[in-house]
């Protein structure tokens, strides 16, 4: 793709979220999350291969049709009330049709089906950008309106994104479909403290960012695709496999990593607005992703590919290559935690 229509496209996907992000009116969130949508298509479809252009086709008939879902909300809520905004005196199915809308365009259950199928037909660097950017426009939507969401579906799909996202990535092969997996648990433990604490949703969002975008690029490091391929690295690149390690066992949540912190702080909250059946539910389901996390710990550090020699690295293959942003986010996703006592005090 040339680098000048890369550099349009990838404006435009950043100005949408923004302008959604800013905005308090409907038309104008709506349209932001479309420039976004339709700017990141050619983005997914940037390997031009069937699987990718398949992967893009999915991901834009699920997302229009969520839009739609949105736009008929934002009409029905004019037609009641003459405004653009969301007001308390808004329709609570209203709300409920903006809430569909906005667990469809996260990958949030039960419409998460989409989101490992389209993340491992795309390029990996494009996956990210899925993972991460895009999560950002309808999560600040569902900000928005944090104080009027049906309290019924919102628990709901956040117990059940944290099991599926667990369940779901114990019999996967593929380490996108892993991310992916992953992705929409940690969606799930943002909504589920949305309706509580909607600032806290933002840090939970912040450090989820930092976290997957390490292990993504990590992943375009060593060139993996698989955990099989992923064991072969340990002769190849010993370093970034170990700070591999470091990356995993903070999206799973182990002291004293920078990922324990948002889950810790949200079962604070949730305990202390009487949901602990939720919270007790939460953490038991997050040791599911704990598990196929370790198996990937397993399967780069502690075994070996058959032809190679796990007892001395051989230093005339070893990976050499190198991302700028990398060490600074190995040091974010692993080494945050003393900050917890600040980030308390702000909440």
């Amino acid at each position: 793709m040339n680098i000048l229509a890369l550099t349009i496209i990838l404006l435009t996907i950043f100005v949408g979220s923004i302008i959604t992000i800013l905005s308090n009116h409907l038309i104008l969130m709506w349209a932001g999350l479309e420039m976004s949508m339709l700017a990141i298509i050619p983005v997914l479809m940037f390997n031009s291969n069937p699987r990718s252009t398949e992967a893009a086709t999915k991901y834009f008939l699920i997302q229009a049709t969520a839009s739609m879902i949105l736009l008929l909300a934002i009409i029905l809520n004019y037609h009641d009330l003459g405004i653009w905004q969301f007001h308390h005196n808004t329709q609570f199915y209203i709300y409920s049709l903006v809430l569909i809308a906005l667990m469809m365009k996260l990958g949030l259950a039960p419409f998460h089906f989409w989101v490992p199928e389209v993340t491992q037909g795309v390029p990996i660097l494009s996956g990210l950008l899925l993972l991460t950017w895009q999560k950002i426009a309808p999560l600040a939507i569902m900000f928005h309106i944090s104080y009027y969401l049906n309290t019924t579906m919102v628990p709901l799909s956040a117990l059940m994104s944290v099991f599926i996202g667990g369940w779901g990535g114990l019999n996967q092969t593929q380490l996108r479909k892993i991310l992916a997996y992953s992705s929409i648990a940690h969606m799930g433990w943002m909504v589920a403290v949305t309706m509580y604490n909607p600032t806290m949703m933002l840090l939970n969002l912040v450090i989820y960012m930092f976290l997957t975008t390490s292990m993504f690029i990590t992943v375009y490091i060593c060139t993996s695709t698989s955990i099989s391929s992923f064991t072969k690295m340990w002769n190849k690149s010993p370093l970034l496999i170990s700070t591999t390690l470091i990356i995993l066992m903070s999206l799973g949540g182990l002291p004293p990593l920078t990922g324990f912190l948002p889950k810790w702080m949200i079962i604070i909250e949730l305990t202390k607005n009487n949901c602990i059946f939720m919270a007790l539910s939460m953490t038991m389901m997050a040791l599911l992703n704990l598990y196929f996390y370790t198996r990937l710990i397993y399967a780069s550090s502690m075994t070996a590919f058959p032809t190679s020699n796990n007892m001395k690295t051989n230093t005339h293959h070893q990976n050499n290559k190198k991302h700028p942003l990398l060490s600074p986010l190995i040091i974010i996703s692993s080494l945050a935690l003393p900050l917890s006592p600040l980030v308390s005090s702000l909440y």
